[in-house]
């Protein structure tokens, strides 16, 4: 406004009404352009019948034209138990058929920091959502670290609930717990999603009945238009554990009798159900389009209403609503009809006539200005899969998205007489029965169609992925760095066959971008890999010797121990470690490094006669003069300064610094003792003094080198400095004039700062510099220590293989490294790779007998009152005890005896019981260990964690407990040992040894007040 105030001043009322009108108008069409955004789907994660467990397996089904659908499995129901081919059997079902996911009782608890008890008292849905929509947000490249407190909304499409009816009725009442609260009510199933990854925009479930995903799509796309979030998780998720649902189907007659959806054929006799989920990924196209995302397709518009009370039943679907919703979705979109050449229907094929009103309500909506010889193309994923009802609208979604993104379209089962109530002839659609390539001379729109038996109807339009136009690169690295992690090894080594496996079957796609997704777009876990190569061809033969056990040459494999961060030293070397050419591959493949170089050479030209950069890479031919010392120490210096500044934008910072001669005014300037600009004309001074003396004498050129220090701006160091005149931690002694003129004559103490740097307890050292001498020279003063030394350049290797070398160290040594900071200024494109292979356990409630839950461990806990009384009945009674048992009557008597004298009246004691006549009961308190084996005990049993997998030293939130868990723990353990146990107790002491020592001690100490008298 500003800038235009001077013009505004001097027009006249009228004038600036008008340019009032004119930037009102600007700023509605600009809100009205943000509420059509198209929003761009930038990953995907699915699991359909059929192994379909990723987005590349469901379109190899697809494609293929594979039938998914099987007999219900017996570890579902007994299909015997319930089958009756006679439609109106009460309680029976006349299909033996569904769409069935395979392992549903699996699932991996300890990566989401959850415990097995937990999971196992939780909708296995949603459990399915949590994997998949990590699978989806690792596909998009999405890191879920990053996400965590951002404005990232979820919408999921959801409707049955069986599992929890499966716990009341098999697993009995005993199993209702606090998990059973946060693990089955429909909306935890977003809520947990929301809650795992730290997303802070909107969380909620749709139920709409089969449109439900669909509707939760528009949803989506409506908030991130409204700026209500800035990206979303959207879908739905469908399982079937019990055979009520498909019962009461039955009676409708709506079930297919023969298992299959007969979508647009004269024999529809119904569907048949079947399970799925499927997540995407969604951002407004401006913020994919400007973040680089991968866009697999965009969303232009949708529509959502009812059919009100125009059907011949509620259940009935209605032909003009669907119309309407059609027609309103294109609006939105701004898409002609005409201009969609394909759309998957709800095609579900029941008697009540959905399948004729669907196609007329198509027909009536995109027959305008359509040619006749380019035809709606119609079909419906539920021929291949089945209906999977709350998720059978983001199912079609996926198939669309995958069409466009292959230019086909997947043929259409399971007709062969067309229905006859359809008016095939007159009506401008087609349906595609075998394999269809998508030709089209302008972009490629498609649409999907839902109606639920709530009445709910939605319809979404989507447009295929603008073109990505490669930016040419002004210049390549000759050599690149994948990288690899996971939560264990196992599954690192898993993931490496994923990724070898998917590289094969992918030949063409570039290394750069195979690297540039894996680094950027994946949590970095304690696991890792790391491997350096020039082509993904390389890549493939690296991974599938890893996955041998070979060695193998460019890779590298570590394990992060603990949580903190790594400490760097830097060292920089000193004089003589010149040579010409040192560092030119990077200054000609690496723009950073670049950049750097040129600002130093541009800060010295007042200094150097010749150019820095000809004296660092001369033409063939032609003398340098870089071995002259008024050379050699300023090209030194900018050569580690700017490689300084590489590691730096690679996240890598030193914790402390050291230099030795001339890297010694390096590691100051980076340190910030002085600025670039005069360490670099003090380093210059020096350089064209000492040129003019004979070897060890200073003493001629010290007038004017403390001139030239005293002109500089010292600052005091922001970095830990090691100084090399004392061997010792500086203080405010290296900003001084002296200290730079003693720097040049006294002895450096390399050796004893050596000695500093590893009291510090520092074992990482990556020399800056272009030679590893540093490092040679430390590694021999510090032979007892496990450290590893690093150089950034060496003058037999080429730039990029040193530094990489370096980098994957670091890397696998738990290092933070910023990957984005890596490729900036390359021109990188993500790509959809392999996702986490998961760790797979049953987690499932198990069903019980008598009314006694079976989730509980089974391990009993000896120590319980009733259990130690009853162990004494039991020998009173029989006289005999299990080896187990035995082993455990001292420590029971121990116990017992303790309660008795707790009961008593100390004053009646000696009355009771003669103490001298019974040496064997005493008064010992319970020991640390015995605490510390109730606390495992309790552990196993509240958190369903295997006994051999408990470690007494990892902290309680590595087995998933939360704060519920916690309650019960503290509860059950002030109960047992009779002293105050809080909740908060598990966070002051996070760790079963810890807390076992606290109890032991408040146990002893309350023991005490008892018995004093």
């Amino acid at each position: 406004m500003s800038e235009h105030s001077p013009k505004v001043d001097q027009l006249n009322s009228s004038q600036r009404l008008l340019l009032a009108l004119k930037e009102a108008r600007a700023k509605l069409e600009a809100v009205e352009r943000s509420k059509s955004e198209a929003i761009a789907i930038i990953g995907a994660g699915c699991r359909f019948p059929g192994k379909a467990n990723n987005p590349e397996a469901f379109w190899q089904l697809l494609r293929n034209g594979v039938d998914a659908i099987t007999e219900v499995p017996p570890q579902r129901w007994d299909m015997d138990a319930y089958y009756d081919p006679e439609p109106d059997t009460p309680g029976k079902i006349y299909t033996r058929f569904g769409g069935f996911l395979e392992d549903i009782d699996q699932f991996d608890p300890q990566f989401f920091g959850i415990s097995p008890r937990t999971a196992a008292m939780s909708d296995p849905q949603q459990r399915l959502l949590l994997q998949v929509g990590w699978e989806a947000l690792e596909n998009a490249g999405q890191v879920p670290e990053r996400l965590s407190g951002s404005q990232t909304g979820v919408f999921i499409g959801i409707t049955t609930n069986d599992y929890a009816r499966l716990l009341l009725q098999d697993g009995g009442l005993s199993q209702i717990d606090a998990n059973y609260l946060t693990g089955n009510p429909l909306n935890t199933v977003a809520g947990r999603l929301s809650y795992t990854l730290g997303l802070q925009g909107p969380s909620l479930i749709v139920d709409t009945a089969c449109s439900s995903s669909l509707v939760a799509i528009h949803l989506a796309c409506q908030s991130l238009r409204n700026q209500e979030c800035d990206q979303a998780l959207a879908g739905g998720v469908n399982v079937i554990l019990s055979p009520e649902g498909a019962m009461a189907l039955c009676r409708t007659r709506m079930m297919a009798q023969d298992g299959r959806c007969k979508t647009f054929d004269a024999t529809a006799d119904g569907f048949v159900r079947s399970e799925g989920c499927g997540v995407i990924v969604l951002k407004r196209l401006s913020d994919a389009l400007a973040e680089g995302d991968n866009i697999l397709a965009l969303i232009r518009g949708s529509a959502v209403n009812h059919n009100g009370g125009s059907s011949s039943s509620f259940l009935a679907p209605s032909g003009v609503s669907q119309q309407a919703v059609i027609c309103k979705a294109l609006e939105n979109s701004g898409v002609k009809p005409a201009e969609i050449d394909y759309v998957d229907v709800q095609g579900t094929g029941t008697a009540l006539g959905g399948d004729p009103l669907e196609v007329a309500a198509l027909a009536a909506a995109y027959s305008q200005d359509r040619p006749h010889e380019r035809p709606l193309v119609i079909g419906s994923v539920k021929t291949n899969i089945g209906h999977p009802e709350s998720a059978a609208g983001i199912a079609a979604l996926l198939k669309v998205v995958l069409s466009l993104q292959n230019k086909e379209i997947p043929p259409h089962l399971n007709l062969k007489q067309p229905n006859p109530h359809i008016n095939w002839d007159k009506l401008p659609v087609k349906v595609p029965t075998q394999l269809m390539a998508w030709s089209t001379d302008s972009r490629r729109l498609a649409a999907v169609n839902s109606y639920g038996a709530s009445g709910t109807n939605a319809h979404v339009v989507l447009e295929e992925a603008p073109v990505h136009e490669p930016i040419a690169e002004s210049a390549k690295r000759p050599l690149h760095l994948l990288t690899l992690s996971a939560k264990t090894d196992v599954a690192l080594k898993q993931l490496a066959k994923q990724y070898e496996s998917h590289l094969a079957a992918h030949p063409n796609l570039a290394i750069q971008n195979i690297c540039f997704t894996a680094n950027t777009g994946r949590l970095h876990f304690q696991h890792r890999l790391s491997v350096i190569a020039s082509d993904s061809m390389q890549v493939r033969e690296q991974l599938a010797g890893f996955t041998a056990g070979q060695k193998t040459t460019g890779v590298f494999q570590g394990q992060v121990e603990g949580t903190s961060q790594p400490k760097v030293a830097f060292l920089f070397t000193g004089e003589e470690s010149q040579y010409v050419n040192m560092g030119r591959q990077l200054y000609e493949t690496q723009p950073e490094f670049r950049t750097w170089l040129e600002r130093c050479e541009h800060i010295l030209s007042s200094e150097l006669k010749q150019p820095l950069l000809e004296v660092l890479y001369p033409q063939a031919g032609s003398n340098s003069l870089l071995n002259e010392s008024a050379y050699s120490q300023p090209a030194l210096f900018a050569l580690e300064y700017t490689l300084f500044q590489l590691w730096k934008s690679w996240g890598i910072e030193p914790g402390v610094v050291m230099g030795h001669g001339v890297g010694e005014y390096v590691a100051a300037c980076v340190a910030g003792v002085f600025s670039l600009e005069d360490a670099l004309q003090l380093v210059a001074q020096r350089g064209r003094l000492m040129q003019t003396l004979s070897p060890e004498l200073v003493e001629p050129i010290l007038d004017k080198f403390k001139q030239a220090a005293e002109a500089v701006t010292y600052y005091k160091p922001q970095i830990a400095f090691v100084s090399n005149l004392t061997g010792e931690l500086a203080k405010n002694e290296i900003s001084t004039p002296e200290y730079w003129c003693n720097h040049l004559q006294q002895t450096m103490r390399f050796a004893a700062s050596i000695q500093t740097l590893a009291r510090q307890e520092y074992k990482l050292f990556v020399e800056i510099g272009s030679k590893p001498l540093l490092v040679d020279i430390a590694r021999n003063c510090l032979p007892e220590i496990e450290a590893v030394w690093l150089p950034s350049l060496h003058p037999e290797k080429d730039d990029w293989q040193q530094l990489l070398k370096s980098l994957a160290t670091l890397y696998v040594g738990g290092v933070k490294v910023d990957w984005l900071g890596f490729d900036r200024g390359y021109s990188r494109q993500r790509l959809q790779l392999p996702t986490y292979p998961w760790q797979q356990q049953r987690c499932w409630f198990e069903p019980t007998k008598n009314g006694h839950s079976k989730i509980e461990n089974s391990s009993v806990n000896f120590f319980s009152q009733s259990n130690r009384q009853q162990l004494v009945k039991q020998l009173e009674k029989t006289g005999e005890l299990t080896e187990d048992e035995s082993k455990l009557l001292p420590k029971v008597i121990e116990l017992l005896t303790k309660e008795y004298h707790q009961q008593i009246e100390v004053s009646k004691l000696e009355e009771k019981i003669d103490l001298a006549s019974m040496p064997q009961l005493h008064l010992t308190s319970l020991t640390a260990e015995d605490i510390q084996a109730w606390l495992v005990n309790k552990v196993v049993s509240e958190l369903g964690v295997k006994p051999d997998d408990i470690d007494i030293k990892a902290s309680f939130d590595s087995y998933g407990l939360d704060s519920v868990l916690a309650i019960g723990i503290a509860s059950a353990g002030e109960q047992q040992f009779g002293v105050k146990l809080s909740p908060f107790e598990l966070v002051h002491y996070p760790t079963i040894e810890s807390l076992s020592q606290y109890l032991a001690q408040q146990i002893e100490a309350s023991e005490s007040e008892m018995f004093e008298i």
